[in-house]
């Protein structure tokens, strides 16, 4: 799937809030942001240093990403889930916030409800990013 620079960076930044919500960053959760930071095309320091500003950065807002498409939204939904799961438990903060970024995406409920059952479902080698079939185009 071919996104734009604007859906990319919103991607991270969304995943970034989301890592900070349980108000801790495993080495999990830090592996698989720096992978899908370069994933997204961005540089390694840059998203070393978001990933290490996150948790004491006030003024980054919390406000739920909105992608220009649905399939987009889900996929940012998914990885998200499985970011949470990393670390070994879907934090309630964390969940909510993914079910908010549905909300302003028009996802409904039972699909999130759905997508992480789905997740939790699979073992932590199983779960494939949907980030890996992402491309920005520049």
């Amino acid at each position: 799937m071919d996104i734009s620079v604007l859906d990319g960076s919103s991607y991270l930044k969304g995943l970034l809030l989301l890592i900070r919500k349980d108000h801790k960053i495993s080495k999990d959760e830090h592996a698989l942001m720096t992978r899908i930071g370069k994933t997204l095309g961005f540089e390694k320091t840059f998203v070393e240093n978001a990933i290490q500003e996150i948790l004491n950065n006030r003024y980054i807002t919390s406000t739920p990403p909105v992608f220009s498409s649905r399939e987009l939204a889900e996929k940012f939904i998914t990885d998200g889930f499985i970011i949470a799961a990393s670390d070994s438990e879907i934090h309630p903060h964390e969940e909510s916030w993914l079910i908010s970024v549905a909300g302003k995406n028009n996802i409904d409920q039972e699909w999130v409800s759905n997508e992480k059952k789905n997740i939790l479902q699979k073992k932590k080698h199983e779960r494939q990013l949907e980030v890996d079939n992402i491309k920005v185009i520049y």
